[in-house]
């Protein structure tokens, strides 16, 4: 694929577990946990990806490598063009990362507090910051609830200020985890047609995005990963993936590919 956006080369990563001593023993095959075993991919500029897998395959793992919040144990992980181990401060200026937990904010300060703090942390000038949240918080239409604390709420609300906080230093590409876990079906929708039609669609950012959700993966990304036990099993579009499983529904052919009974 050219123009690629993210681009992962034989991605390892191992925890070491335990106490002290165990950590020390880094070739020791007790007390540690191999959760990446050498997954390559490549995702285009403008593309959106669905990485989709059982707990514990690897997902958020790769999003936090990709990220800079994790270095990995081997392999090469390029966003942009730049490494993210040897210039990760380049990586992060081009990267936009939502975790799945939205309660990672102030939870005294207003929505527009916490996006400027942020903003700064980031080392936009408030003049910058004034200017790019405004265009955020018209995208995400929040406006009106944007000077009320974040204490004060809804779910569907925090997981749009999170959505912002990712925006906000306009970012090529954005990393998602689970962005609509713990949202009724109806804001489910709204949070998928917000990724597909305006952030991709319109904006045309290159999405990575952890979901559970086969639904989710369909409406919005135009290819899936599949992942199990740290292995990339199959990728491809929807139709590919069903079509290497006998043409079974997507459902069917996800749980052959992660060894679950059909």
């Amino acid at each position: 694929m050219s123009e690629a956006a993210v681009v992962i080369r034989d991605l390892t990563k191992t925890f070491f577990l335990g106490n002290a001593f165990w950590r020390m023993l880094a070739n020791h095959a007790r007390g540690q946990t191999e959760v990446l075993r050498g997954i390559s991919l490549e995702v285009g500029r403008g593309e959106a990806l669905a990485l989709l897998g059982p707990n514990g395959a690897g997902k958020t793992t790769s999003l936090e490598i990709i990220s800079t919040l994790l270095l990995p144990t081997s392999g090469r992980v390029t966003v942009c063009g730049y490494d993210v181990v040897r210039q990760a401060a380049q990586v992060r200026r081009v990267v936009g990362y939502c975790p799945s937990n939205a309660e990672n904010f102030y939870p005294r300060l207003s929505g527009i507090q916490n996006l400027e703090f942020f903003a700064m942390l980031n080392n936009l000038s408030p003049l910058q910051a004034r200017d790019k949240i405004q265009k955020v918080l018209e995208l995400i239409e929040m406006d009106e609830a944007i000077g009320a604390t974040f204490q004060s709420y809804s779910e569907g609300m925090k997981q749009r200020l999170a959505i912002a906080r990712a925006l906000v230093t306009d970012p090529e590409v954005l990393l998602m985890d689970e962005p609509t876990r713990s949202l009724d079906p109806l804001l489910q929708g709204e949070i998928r047609r917000f990724l597909r039609d305006l952030v991709v669609g319109q904006l045309g950012k290159t999405l990575v995005l952890v979901t559970h959700s086969l639904q989710e993966a369909e409406q919005v990304c135009g290819r899936i990963a599949i992942l199990n036990h740290g292995r990339i099993v199959n990728i491809g579009t929807p139709a590919e993936i069903q079509k290497t499983y006998g043409g079974m529904d997507l459902s069917a052919a996800f749980q052959r590919a992660v060894g679950a009974p059909a």
